[in-house]
Formats: C-alpha cells, structure tokens, sequence
C-alpha cells in the first residue's frame, strides 16, 4: 500500500498549499449561480413504446429455461396489485421474485439485462407478430385457435374441437411452449400480458386445457395499451471530436426557442476532481463551505480548460505520463482515474506532462511488450480484452455479445460450482478446450469392393518416377506436385452409374489419370443386388459386368476406358441407358456375344454384392461419394471445377504430412503406404454422419441432489435437471472385467466414456441395440454401460420381463456375474424362451446369487420402469419405445426404426470423445483424489457441461509477464467463483476511453480478478486524442428520490472547454441505424460560447440492420443486381435492397419482429429461386424465408439462390430489358407527392433530372437548399433530389416537405449502413465522402438509369438536363478535370508532381464537386465492387487518399474510365481565372488554400444571385414557422408527407 500512502500524502500536501487559497476565497462574496458551466447530453430511444420491465425480465428466465419461464409466470400472474405504486417497489419485486429461481450471479446478470433493456426487442417482437394477427377488437388478451380468433373463454372448446380441419401455425423458435404438452393435440396460441388483470383468467384456463392434455399451449407477450414511453438504450458510445477549424463552416443563423430540464446535472460523483482537488470529499466535509467550494471549482475548471496547444516535446511521453497516473491511485480507484483521464484527455493534458515515470514501469512494460507481441500479436499502442481467456474483440462486438458471454460463462462455473468443484480448480477445468474438433475421420479404403485403376508403385507408365519416399523431402517450387512411385495418395469414388451426376465425376478422375496426376484411382459400383435383375435391364449392372469383363480380357484401365466412352454417349443431364453400354461393347469388341456379358447367365458378377455392402457399412451417406484417403468430401466440393481444384489442395496438404513422417522417421520406403494411412488415429470402421454432426444436444447434468428413481411420485415433479441427475444417482453400471482393485488411483479405475443406452429391452430392436453396446464395452477399459428402458406401451408385469431381469441383476449381483447376464439376456433365443413363460432363473450364470435376485425381481415394485418411461417423453423427448444412446450427456437419438446403430458407432463415439474431452477431463480429474465412481461421474458431468457450449474461439492460456509495476490490479472476493480478466491497453486511445466504463460496470456485476496491463507507445509527435467521450451504461435500473425511473441513461459531457469547436458523434453496435430527432443546436458545430446552457441531443434507433450474404450455388459467385425484400404477410414489401458482388453482401431495414423475406417480384424471382438459407427461422424446405428480429445483436443470414432451368443463360443486369421497379427503399420519405406511380411509362421515367447531394450541419444544409433552388430555376424538366439521409439534421428533414410543397419537385431520403467488412473510418468527414462515391451502385434503385452529383456548395446556373443527357463514350462515370488557368496558385497544384503526376501520366486530375453517373454502364462493368476492393487496399494505410472521394476515383482511373466533361461545367474561383467565369454553368465554391476564407463569405463575394435565392428561403422558412406556431395544436396544414416506417 505505499503507491496509496504517497497518493494520500501528495494529496495532504497540496491541501495546505491551497489552504491559504480556501481562506481568500471565503472572503469571496457568494454569487447565484447564474453562468453555470455549459454541458452536451445525448440519449438514444427506441422507436417502439416502453416495454415492462415484469416481460423483459421473464424472457430473461426462458433463455435459462423454459421451465424458470413458467415458474416465473405463475409466480407473478397479479403482480399489479403486489405492490405499491412506484417503479422502484415493481422493480423490486420483479427482482425478489426472480431471486427465488436464479442464483446471485444470475441475478445480477437480470439487473443487468434490465438495465441495459436487452430483451425489451424479444418482447416488442412479439408485440410486431401479435399486430399482424391482428388482434380482434375490443380485447385486451386474445388467443387464437389455428386461425380462429377470440377472447371469448366460452368460445375455446368449440373452435379446439374444430381445429383439426384448420392447418397448425407455425410456431417460432423463440415461443414460449408449455412443457410437457402432447405434440399431436391442437396449439393455442395466448396473447397477452402477464402480470395484467386478464391474464389469471386465461392462464389458468390453458393450463386446464394443457395439463389434461387437450391442448399445446403457447405463450406470446400482447400489450392491448402501450405505453407513451419510449426506451431509453444504452451500451453505445458518444465522441465529441474537436473539429478543425482551418476553414471556417459555421452558420451564422441564430438558434430559435428554448428547451431542455438542467436537472439533469448530478453533483454527486465522489471522484469529481479538479486540479488535484477532490471537490465530492470536500463538499461531505465541509458542507458549510458549499457556496465556496463551487466557486473555487468553476474557477479551477475555468482555469484548466483552456487548452493551449502543447510543444511537440511535451507530447513525446504522454502515453506513459498517463499510464503512471493510472497505476499511483489506489487499485480501488484506478479505473476511475483511467476513466476520468481518457475521456476528457484534450483538457487533462497539460497537467499529465508533469507527470515523471519511474523507471520501473517502463522497464516491466518492455518486457511485457515483447510477451504481447510474441504471444497475442500485439502491438504497443494496441489493446485486448480476455475474459476466462476468451478474446473479447472491441471493434467487432458490443455490450450484447459481452453480456452473452458473461452468461454463458456464469452458466458454465455456477454448473461447476454444483458439482462441487473447487473454485481453484474452476478455472482449470474452463481452459480445457473441448469443443468437437473439425478433424476429418476416414473409412479404410482396403476393401476388395474398391477396382482399382492404376497402382502406382507397380504400373509400367509410371515406371520412370523415382521411388524412394527420400525424395519427399526435396525442395521443389511451391505448389509442385512431386511424382514418386508410392500410393500416397488415394482417390475413391462410390457411385450409381444410374446417377445424372457419375458422368462428371468420371470425366474429373479420368483427366487426374490422362494427366499423369500420381493419384491412385479406385471406383465402387452401387448397383442393385437384386440377382433376378439382369444387365439387359438394369444399365448399372450392365456397366459393372461390363467392366469386370474388360478388366479380365485386358486391364483395369481399359476398362475405365470404355466406361469413359459409355458415359460420353450420355446427354448431359441425363441418365446412362443399357443401350449406351452395348454400342460401346459391340464396337470395341465385334466378335463377342454381348448377351453371354451382360445376360443372364453372365458370370462377371465380382464385386455387385460387395460394392453395395462396403457402402452401406461404412455409412459415408448419400451417393455419389468421393473420399481422398477414406476422407468423404463435402456435398458442395463434389462440383467439377471445386473437385479438380480440392482435390489439388489435399494432395499438396498432405504432401506436408508425409514429409514431417519420413522426417521422423515414422514412414520408410519399405514400408506400405496405404497401410500407414490407414492406421492413422482418425481412421474409423464407419463413419456415422450422426454421430459426426456439429449440432448436438446436452442433457444438463450440473446439479447434486440425494433424490433417485425409485421413488416414482417424487421423480415425477422434479424438473428436468433434477430429473436427470436422480437417473445418474440410480444408475447401475456394467464395465469390461479385469481389472485388479490395486490402487484407487489406478489409471483404469476412471472411465472417461460413459454410455445410456435408452431403447425398449423386451423388444428385439432395443435388445440388438444393448447387444452392440456390450459388445464394444468388452474390448475397451474406457467404458461404463447404464441403461435406460423405454417402454413401447404403458409397463406392466408381462410386457416387462427382460427389463426387470435386467434391474434385479443390477442391482443385486457383482459386476461381473451382472454382465454375463445381462448378455444372455440380449440375445433373441432367450428373449423368445421368455416371452413363451420360460422363467428368469434359467438362464442364471454360474456365481450369481439366485434367492436375491429372485426376490428383487419378484417385487412389487415398478418405480424404476415407470420413473425411465416419464423420464425418456419429459425430458429425452423421445416417443414410446424409441430407441437412443447418451454419450456423456449427449443424445444422439432418436434412433429412426431400422436405423444401424452397431459395435463400429460405439467405437466411433468413443474415439471421438477419448479425442475432444475424455482424456483431458479425466487427467483433470484425476488430481481431485476421488473415489472411482464419482470420478467417472464427475468426467461424464463436466463433458457434458463444457462440450454444450457454443462453439467458440480457444481459449488463450496467458501466464503473464510481471504485473508489479505496470498493472492495475483487483482482487475478487474470497471463496466466490470469479471471472478472470485481463484487459491490456495504452491509456491514451480510444479503446482505453470505451474499456475503463466497460471494466467499471463489470466489477460491480460480478466478482472479478482483474489484471489491466499498460501498453504504452513512446514517442508520441502529436495528441494522442482529440476528443471527448461516454460510454453509456450502468449496472443496473437507477430511480430518483421518488422512486420513478431515472430519465435516461444519458451521455453527459459537463464542465466543457467553451473556445473549441465540436462535432457530435454516436458509436453505436454494428447493426444499429440510429438518427437524430430532436435538438434545435447544429450538432455538426457545436460552439459552447454561444450556447445557454445545454445542448441536448435526442437520437432515434430508427433500424435494426438485417445483413447477409448471397451465392448462386452454381457459380459460387455472388448474383449481381438480385433483389430482395422484406415485408409481413399483409405488407409483403416494406422494404428492399440489391446484392453487391463484394461477398454476395446485402442489408436490410428492419425491427424487432417475425419478417419474410423474398426475392423481389419481377426479374429477380423469375429467373432465381431460393436453394437454401443459413441462419434464418424458417425450417430448411420453406420458399418464403422467415427471420425473427428479437434481440439488439447483429444478425446475419447467408442464403443461396439458384437459376430457374429454363433461365439458365439469362443474365440479371442485362442491357436489353427496362426493369419497371419503382418502390425502391419503400420505407423512405417519397416525395410530397406522396408516394411515386407504380407505373411509370418510359417517357416519363426518362424525363427526370435525378440529383444525389450529401451535407451535414447547418451550414451546408443551408448551402444545399440554395443549391436546390438554383438548380430548380434553371430548368424547365422535373427534378428529383436524393439526399444521404444518415446525417441531416431534424430541422432539414422537417423543412425539406414544405420546400418540395411550394417548388414542385420530388425528393427521397436514402441510406446505407456502411458495411462492417469494409475499413471503416472515424473522421465524420471522411465517412460522408466515402458515402459520396463507395455505395453508389446499392443507394439507387435499378430503375434510376442516371443520376448527377452536385455538391451542397454549388450554384447551377444552367439547364442540368444537358448534362444529364451527355454521352459518356462507354464510361460509367464523368468529372470536370481541375481548372489550370489560375496561374498563382500552381503552388497547391499536388496533381502536377510526385505520386499523381507518374500515376496519371498526362491524365487530368478530376474534382468531384459535379460528376453524371451512368448506372446501367456502373453495375454492369461492377465498378462499385472495384472501388470497393480498391479502397480497402489502399484505405489501411492512413496516409493514403487524403481527399476519400476525389482520389479513389482518380486513382482507380485504369480500371473504370473517367469521361472528362468540359471545364465550363464547374467553374470555382480558387483554380479557374476570371475570364472563364462568364461562361461558368455551374460555381463551386472551393475551399481556397491561400487565403482560407469563409464559405459564407464567398458565395456572397462570388456569386452575386446568392443572396437573392438565401432570403427567399428565409422567407419561405418564416412562413413554415408562423404557420407552425399558428396551428401547433393542430397537425392540419403539414403536406401530406407520407412517411411509411417499418
């Protein structure tokens, strides 16, 4: 504690330095507090009503459990009347309630998820799908009925009996089912609001009707009356950037009316320090001084705020000055420190260069530094965050996806606390990576029902090759494939030569052995194994005797030969006919009878039985099949092109292999190298696609409890986790014999795989399935075998023999006699004899005690068979009888009727488990010093705990560096479990401004041991940071004194620099489209000297994005120019968007709540359809895609479309066709017009002069207007204007109807969330330019053939339609090259020299104020996926495309062609002289490097109609205002501006 000792002693010491300051001051008359300091605030809602907080916290519940969901709302069904009125008392009740289900941690993830309101868009989702119901009217909760709807209860009995005619709804992965509801019964769907006066009424209604087993009940969150509330959002973060001001671009205009509470100003922070002063500890202890203290304080904050610019060598050490701040606090404060330090860095400073670094820190950060970098690829500067050594990335996820993981962590070390782990040993345990491996398993290719083609080791043409396996390790160019004279490697493909797709796979293996590839080529034939069925009929038989024919005559390759030829006759598409296969015959060999060959007396049968047998057996799923080395190949890489090139790459991939085996020594020349391969681990008997498959379902074994299964009545109200641990309690195990009892921590004694075979043992698919099971248990020392009977009809004395033979020897005999039993029992001659009254003790092994077990099975008692039966329907979901295996809690079942399920599957199962988490559990656990069982139950539980998480990133093991000097460092506390963080991070950068709000809640939310490491960069040259910023959110729901919700979370900047020029931005989660609504202040410009009191900015979250990706399967390329769009049922198009051809990427508007998507009507859907979708909620087969929105994280879908067959050549982006869409991005503002015709003839539709403009603040909002009237009062043709609406202000889009109204045109508001895989950039204006130019091919509808870009600071002075009718000569695009005729200025000309001048060699540099698009010419030559390509490579490097929009195109000048338009076409004082001007069509007022004059300022110079065409607008806007003040209460005189929203 020295650092705190010294910390508190320099703080004692300023205080008598400042004692004398204290005393003048309180000789300071006292002033009222009237220029109090000026602040910014900024909030975020949603565009949906309030929801309550009771519904937010039960769906909360249902993501732990269905059955929490359903405790909880019994629980709660008359809250309303629970409590007294206050938000705080229904809050806290809310909270107790759920306490009694969660545990503390969970519960403080609730509080948590109630404040950051992350399920309020689950249950606004189901508001959206209840309103498209629509509910009937006059109800206040309804239920619907298979369609029928009513909240009548009288009615419910009637329209359930008549629900079988009516087709089931579909139901939602996020409905909430009742459990235990029987599948086949009629789904009532209830809507309403729990916790309301109604919903006691209809609840215990359904759950009459459900439990008596009449009826599915499903739940649906219903609010007849929302509230006028909106949410307040938090997790997002606010940037006030200080803005260069080398040009000036402020508005003159003054602001009207006033606004805005100043309550909204805490004075309570304990760490509110001003120049060393801790002004919160005064203020407690000296309240008499309060008056003073906030005059000393607003002095001191006067006197630090201004920020006087600091010396290139004052900047040099900042990082490390403000690390060694940080790390002087007391670790309880640190984080604070860090907080306060980077948020406000640009008034901090100064003070932070007085700061001296010890030598201690900067050594120990080197050292570290060479760690970070070595290890996690960190750079100094660059920060990361581990929680339990999971890498948290901080640019791609946000406050949602973190609070998951907590989750899904909590979920795991709670489940490990259960199981009475240590908590040492937790985080032990966690860092073992168990997730399934992607390792390939293979099948042995040696079968005698492989024909071979070629043998490479023995065949003449491959004689000249070398042959020693040496020679692999010879250096080659990359990419060669060495040919040497071994089966390295092996191709077998299986097939049914019937098949329309064998012909291609053919060809491919022909080109590999034509091309001399050194791949040995083996073919199965699955053909019908039927022996009446001859070759005269069957052309797969005729093809496989035909080829044993001519194998025998002559060689395998000849045979491959004619078959090649056969299957050349074949149209393609089509099938092979006997026909094919005797022409080939009768040609090549005229002379032989082909009847005697493929008749039916032919005697060429080798292999038919085989062929189908080795396929089946090793259950490499659907045909045809190709396997390199006993690999089966996906379904997708069996394409022609991707085979060839796949095949190309494992050959490559595995020469690597065998090289690092000859290296070791492991693989010699005289050694088989087909047998090396296939005693390789991954080798199997089998391979099973079930078992294998990625998507597998857990039981939850985490739990101990004293309860068993032979008390039926008690087992029978457990939930399903308690369930499962009273049937791991009571199991019985069999295990193989011979093992000594020696030592308890003999190696053998913990069995790592442990198998429940479920299944009906009196029946003989239940009894094959325990045969096969104890079969493998006896050649292996891994395995435990339990069983579980599930009986096909209700248990009984007679249809129960085997099973309770089986419990009695369980329970009453040793292991071994057990065993022998058991055996005897599974086979089908005893099971026979029993069934015909033959007695149990018959079939008695020598050992067992025969009274006892008689007498056990004699008993009474049939709990045990009646606890499996409710346990195998409740909880497996299994049907009577069905049969399943459990593998360390995972279910691999049901087992479909006939399904193999054999000895070489167990072997499979227990490979893949020893492999994935066995053996590393088991070392584990081994350390725990248990007795064996429980060991081996232990292993069982926490496989099945760990492998049922998501699948995820391994975990880093960071044995870190010293952390003395350079770390803060927080402790958790005591004997709890604790999450495991590390956080490194330089101080000074914008990731250290969103991590230090980001670790402070997480210490208040759960118990944490947290490291932050400093990474500090030296030798800083400029200020690290310029700007300020919040991160918004708390650890839980605040109230105020009156117990009513806190308003907000809101972003406050107090205490601001007045001098400096800001710029507002919000930086929110990925997929979030937010706007702002209300603020009257330019939040572009924020100028605090000229401000009241408080600007306060009120943000919207307009959209959430629904974003994905599109291939067309037969390409694999993206489909350019697809269309998609996303509606309701009633509403099919709400809103729509175009694919790009950067990876097949497409976005779409939406909300919370249940959409579809299609593809759009018109040329999209007819010549595509739908071939499969990834990620949506629809099950796989359906044509419309169904995509429920019901959470804040970022959702992405991946869809793949497919050509219609009689559309095959035709092109989607063809210039012949005139596509005819018109509501394009339906859900933005139409022109005042109120929506476009949806027929527009051609005429028409050409004779629009489309006009793209962007602008952001006040001022260029301003300039944008008058650029729209001049370009309106030269023309006589309509004008339409398309305006970027992501950065209008609310001023400009409420004006902007009234504008269109009085001057007659058209206008539409677009917009594109930047992409999240395209470099993003911070600057605000660097990001309006790269919406300039990189979206231009997806902002417009298909239908917009030409548009023209003006920029906001032009005045035209001439008809635009001459420009938008120029001929471009083929190029997609025209700019007017920079003027030259300004001689004074040659100067600034940067394109005359250097980079430019090479890159352009004699090209004109072109501006990009005015430029004419060519759409049709744009996307067809897919310039915009150029530019995109383009400007990720060059975007990295920060230097490089200094003017974004200008640049790219000019650099980009080879690739897609510039048309030059003639210079008269923009003319701008900085670059063009004076003469030219008479003949200017249009003036830019450009920036002029030399004399930096304002922009107001020169277009009144410049342009004498300027101020004309400014005063009319002002009149026009005074005129907007009066009649707004006139009729404020009445909406009346606004133009019909219909404004469609989802």
């Amino acid at each position: 504690m020295a650092d705190a000792g010294s910390y508190q002693a320099g703080f004692g010491s300023r205080m008598w330095q400042h004692c004398a300051l204290l005393l003048s001051l309180s000789l300071l008359p006292v002033v009222s507090g009237e220029a109090d300091s000026k602040a910014v605030t900024t909030s975020l809602t949603t565009k949906w009503a309030s929801t309550p907080l009771l519904l937010e916290a039960s769906e909360f519940l249902a993501e732990e459990s269905q059955e929490m969901f359903w405790d909880f709302v019994e629980a709660n069904q008359n809250i309303k009347g629970e409590h007294d009125d206050t938000d705080q008392a229904y809050y806290d009740l809310i909270v107790k309630r759920a306490s009694a289900l969660l545990s503390t941690v969970q519960l403080n993830m609730l509080k948590f998820a109630l404040s950051l309101r992350a399920y309020s868009a689950t249950v606004h989702s189901f508001q959206q799908i209840a309103s498209n119901e629509p509910p009937p009217s006059g109800c206040s909760a309804f239920f619907n009925v298979h369609g029928e709807k009513s909240c009548d209860t009288e009615k419910l009995t009637a329209l359930m009996e008549t629900a079988a005619e009516r087709p089931k709804p579909f139901l939602f992965k996020s409905d909430h089912r009742f459990p235990g509801s029987n599948p086949d019964t009629p789904v009532v769907i209830l809507y309403a609001e729990i916790g309301s006066l109604d919903f006691t009424m209809f609840h215990q209604l359904m759950l009459s009707k459900a439990n008596k087993g009449l009826a599915t009940y499903v739940l649906r969150h219903y609010l007849a009356s929302p509230s006028s509330r909106r949410v307040y959002l938090s997790g997002y973060g606010v940037e006030l950037a200080i803005k260069n001001q080398e040009y000036k671009a402020k508005d003159d205009t003054q602001v009207q009316g006033a606004e805005v509470n100043a309550t909204l100003m805490g004075e309570n922070d304990p760490v509110d320090e001003v120049q060393g002063f801790l002004f919160g500890k005064l203020k407690t202890l000296y309240p008499e001084l309060k008056e003073q203290l906030k005059e000393l304080r607003k002095h001191l904050v006067e006197s630090t705020n201004e920020m006087a610019p600091l010396k290139v060598w004052q900047m040099q050490d900042l990082s490390f000055q403000t690390a060694a701040r940080i790390l002087a606090a007391p670790s309880s404060d640190a984080l604070n420190v860090m907080r306060d330090l980077s948020q406000n860095f640009p008034t901090k400073a100064r003070s932070i260069t007085q700061t001296v670094v010890s030598s201690e820190i900067r050594k120990e950060m080197e050292e570290n530094q060479k760690f970070f970098k070595g290890t996690l690829g960190l750079q100094p500067g660059d920060s990361a965050l581990f929680i339990n050594g999971l890498h948290i990335d901080l640019d791609t996820q946000d406050i949602f996806s973190v609070f998951e993981v907590l989750r899904s962590e909590a979920r795991v070390m709670e489940g490990l606390r259960s199981l009475l782990i240590e908590t040492p040993f937790i985080h032990d345990i966690l860092k073992l990576n168990v997730q399934p491996s992607d390792s390939d398993y293979a099948v042995d290719i040696r079968n005698p029902a492989v024909n071979w083609i070629n043998n490479l080791e023995t065949d003449s043409r491959y004689g000249s090759w070398p042959y020693n396996v040496q020679e692999l390790l010879r250096p080659t160019f990359p990419g060669v494939i060495r040919q040497i004279r071994k089966n390295f490697h092996n191709l077998v493909v299986i097939l049914d030569p019937t098949h329309e797709s064998s012909a291609e796979l053919l060809n491919v293996a022909e080109m590999f052995y034509s091309n001399n590839i050194p791949l040995r080529i083996g073919l199965v034939f699955v053909v019908s194994d039927v022996d009446e069925i001859d070759g005269m009929e069957d052309a797969g038989v005729a093809l496989l005797r035909a080829f044993n024919y001519i194998t025998e005559e002559l060689d395998a390759p000849a045979a491959f030969d004619t078959i090649i030829s056969m299957f050349n006759r074949v149209p393609s598409g089509g099938k092979l006919s006997v026909g094919d296969v005797v022409k080939v015959l009768e040609k090549k060999f005229p002379y032989v009878e082909v009847g005697s060959i493929l008749g039916p007396d032919s005697t060429y049968d080798d292999n038919r039985k085989e062929g189908r047998g080795y396929y089946m057996q090793t259950g490499v799923g659907p045909l045809p099949v190709v396997m390199y080395n006993g690999m089966p190949y996906q379904r997708e890489q069996l394409d022609p092109e991707e085979l060839e090139t796949v095949t190309m790459h494992k050959i490559l991939e595995t020469t690597s292999f065998y090289q690092r085996a000859v290296y070791m020594g492991e693989l010699a020349t005289d050694q088989d190298v087909v047998d090396f391969i296939m005693t390789q681990p991954n080798v199997v008997p089998r391979i099973n696609p079930r078992i294998l498959s990625t998507a597998r379902t857990y039981l939850d074994l985490s739990n101990t409890n004293n309860h068993f299964i032979d008390e039926y009545a008690r087992f029978l109200f457990l939930d399903s986790k308690e369930k499962s641990t009273a049937v791991a309690n009571s199991m019985n195990y069999m295990t193989k014999k011979g093992m000594a009892p020696k030592d308890h921590h003999d190696d053998g004694y913990i069995r790592p795989v442990t198998f429940w075979v479920v299944g009906d043992f009196d029946q003989p698919s239940g009894r094959q399935l325990l045969y096969d099971a104890i079969r493998h248990m006896k050649t292996s020392n891994n395995v435990r075998l339990g069983l579980i009977n599930n009986p096909s009809d209700s248990p009984s004395e007679d249809n129960s023999h085997v099973a309770r033979a089986i419990w009695a020897a369980m329970q009453t005999q040793t292991a071994n006699n057990a065993k022998n039993y058991i055996t005897k029992l599974a086979k089908e001659e005893t099971a026979k004899a029993l069934e015909t009254g033959a007695d149990v003790t018959q079939f008695t092994v020598g050992g067992m005690d025969v009274a006892l077990f008689k007498s056990a099975f004699e008993g009474p008692k049939f709990d045990f068979l009646l606890s499996h039966a409710v346990y195998c329907r409740d909880v497996l979901k299994l049907g009577k009888g069905q049969r399943a295996v459990i593998s360390n809690g995972r279910l691999i079942g049901p087992l479909e009727e006939g399904e193999v399920f054999n000895q070489d599957d167990f072997l499979l199962l227990e490979s893949i488990i020893l492999k994935t988490s066995g053996e590393r559990i088991k070392s584990k656990v081994q350390q725990f010093g248990v007795e064996e069982d429980r060991a081996s139950d232990l292993v069982m539980k926490i496989d099945s705990l760990l492998s049922s998480q998501p699948k995820g990133e391994a975990r880093i093991e960071h044995a870190f560096a010293d952390d003395r000097y350079s770390a803060v460092k927080i402790r958790p506390t005591e004997g709890e479990v604790y999450f495991d963080m590390v956080a490194v991070v330089d101080p000074v950068t914008r990731d250290a401004q969103k991590l230090a709000p980001l670790l402070l809640v997480l210490k208040k939310l759960v118990n944490v041991n947290l490291r932050v490491f400093m990474n500090c960069q030296s030798k800083l040259s400029d200020l690290p940071l310029k700007s300020f910023y919040r991160y918004v959110l708390e650890p839980e729901v605040l109230f105020q004194t009156d117990g009513s919700f806190s308003p907000g979370p809101l972003a406050k900047f107090l205490d601001m620099p007045q001098t400096p020029l800001f710029t507002l931005n919000l930086n929110t989660p990925e997929s979030w489209m937010v706007e702002s609504i209300r603020t009257r202040y330019d939040l572009d410009n924020i100028y605090l000297e000229e401000v009241d009191s408080i600007v306060a900015a009120e943000y919207e979250l307009e959209h959430l994005l629904l974003e994905g990706h599109c291939f067309d399967v037969s390409t694999g390329q993206p489909p350019r120019g697809l269309q998609f769009t996303l509606g309701t049922p009633s509403d099919p198009v709400i809103v729509d968007t175009i694919v790009m051809a950067n990876l097949g990427y497409f976005q779409l508007k939406a909300n919370p709540g249940a959409w579809i998507l299609k593809l759009r009507k018109g040329r999209s859907d007819e010549i595509y359809k739908i071939y499969s979708h990834d990620g949506t909620d629809s099950p796989a087969d359906a044509d419309d895609l169904i995509v429920v929105l019901n959470n804040f994280k970022s959702r992405i879908i991946k869809v793949k479309v497919q050509k219609r067959p009689e559309k095959f050549s035709e092109e989607l982006l063809s210039d012949g066709t005139q596509e005819n869409d018109s509501g394009f991005w339906e859900s933005l503002t139409r022109g005042f017009t109120g929506g476009v015709k949806t027929e527009e003839s051609k005429q028409e539709k050409d004779d629009v002069i489309n006009i793209f403009s962007v602008a952001s603040g006040h001022l260029y909002e301003r300039f944008l207007r008058i650029m729209m009237l001049s370009v309106l009062k030269n023309t006589k043709t309509p004008v339409k204007f398309w305006f970027l609406k992501n950065y209008l202000s609310p001023a400009f889009k409420e004006f902007i109807p009234y504008m269109a109204e009085q001057y007659g045109f058209q206008y539409e508001l677009v917009q594109y969330k930047w992409p999240r895989w395209l470099h993003q950039q911070t600057e605000k204006q660097r990001i309006i330019w790269g919406y300039k130019i990189l979206f231009l091919d997806v902002l417009f509808p298909l239908s917009v053939d030409k548009f023209l870009f003006v920029d906001a600071d032009q005045i035209v002075r001439t008809d635009l339609k001459e420009l938008r009718d120029l001929d471009l000569e083929g190029a997609p695009y025209g700019y007017t090259p920079f003027c030259e005729s300004r001689r004074e200025m040659d100067g600034f000309r940067f394109w005359k020299s250097g980079y430019w001048a090479s890159h352009l060699a004699g090209r004109k540099y072109h501006i990009s104020a005015l430029y004419v698009v060519d759409l049709k010419r744009f996307r067809k030559i897919a310039a915009g996926d150029r530019l995109r390509g383009q400007y990720q490579g060059l975007s990295q490097d920060p230097n490089s495309l200094s003017n974004l929009d200008q640049d790219l195109p000019n650099n980009m000048i080879h690739q897609v062609p510039i048309k030059s338009l003639p210079q008269e076409w923009l003319w701008c004082e900085t670059w063009c002289d004076d003469n030219s001007k008479k003949k200017a069509k249009t003036i830019d007022l450009c920036n002029n490097p030399q004399t930096k004059e304002p922009k107001l300022q020169a277009a009144v110079r410049i342009v004498a109609e300027w101020s004309d065409y400014d005063q009319e607008i002002k009149r026009l806007q005074n005129r907007v205002q009066e009649r707004g003040a006139e009729n404020h209460t009445t909406q009346k005189d606004k133009p019909d501006d219909t404004h469609t929203e989802l």
